[in-house]
């Protein structure tokens, strides 16, 4: 139990879905390993508690009356970032590539194993309180520093024409700043502070996402890097920050000496 305090507070977790059953079954294990829940069986609801509740977490269905759950991640997204994790019957990449654009942390199809859930929660909580330390930022901060001669004690990464703000968790190019989701911030970070070393989906997954089992999650970084080029790149097609060494991941371009 003690993953889930390193704020000495219970975490608070909005389960979305229109079946009563699966609802159930996710809050009985969620209330068992300790979690608060809140519970939402349409789309409309769900953004409306999101909203109002600001919750730790969201699990989300896909198919929901009133609102479906693409357009419900979408509206809260826009409002404010927190892990949302989308569960679906569809398992066809499409389903999985439009969650994510829309701004998922993750996809989780059914049937699931109650596991997998809980083990993907508590990895999305572990990341989501690890960034907001300041010792995290530091350290990192630190590493970027000695590598690119940036100050020790400073808060910004700065690589090429790409710039973060650990502290406001914030992305620049070219000085413009840039909306990422906590996600592609924290994905952005671990390339920018290695700066021209090839990174492994499989190392972007246990680093970034804290997941041990990669079975079914490699995709997903495929999509978040995507997202994030959609918004940081001038030519996708030619990307010159983020680049995809094939076969092996991903790196951003270090400076120029």
């Amino acid at each position: 139990m003690e993953e889930l305090d390193f704020g000495f507070n219970k975490k608070t977790i909005l389960v979305v879905d229109d079946e009563e059953s699966i609802i159930e079954l996710l809050v009985y294990n969620l209330q068992k390993e300790g979690y608060n829940t809140l519970q939402a069986y349409d789309g409309v609801s769900a953004v409306e508690i999101a909203l109002k509740e600001k919750p730790d977490l969201i699990l989300l269905d896909v198919m929901l009356p009133k609102m479906d759950g693409i357009s419900v991640c979408k509206r809260i997204r826009y409002s404010f970032n927190v892990p949302i994790l989308m569960i679906s019957a569809k398992d066809t990449e499409l389903d999985k590539v439009v969650g994510l654009e829309m701004g998922a942390d993750d996809y989780i199809t059914k049937p699931f194993k109650i596991r997998e859930v809980m083990a993907r929660i508590k990895a999305n909580l572990r990341k989501s309180e690890l960034i907001s330390m300041p010792e995290y930022n530091t350290n990192t901060t630190n590493n970027v520093a000695k590598a690119e001669n940036n100050e020790p004690d400073s808060n910004i990464i700065v690589v090429g024409d790409l710039s973060l703000d650990l502290k406001k968790v914030e992305a620049k190019v070219k000085g413009e700043v840039v909306d990422l989701t906590i996600k592609e911030f924290e994905v952005l970070k671990y390339l920018a502070a290695q700066p021209g070393e090839v990174v492994t989906r499989e190392m972007l997954l246990k680093k970034v996402w804290g997941y041990d089992d990669y079975v079914g999650a490699i995709r997903t970084v495929d999509v978040t890097v995507n997202r994030i080029r959609d918004k940081i790149e001038k030519d996708k097609a030619n990307p010159k920050i983020l680049i995809t060494k094939r076969g092996v991941g991903y790196y951003v371009v270090g400076n120029k000496a």
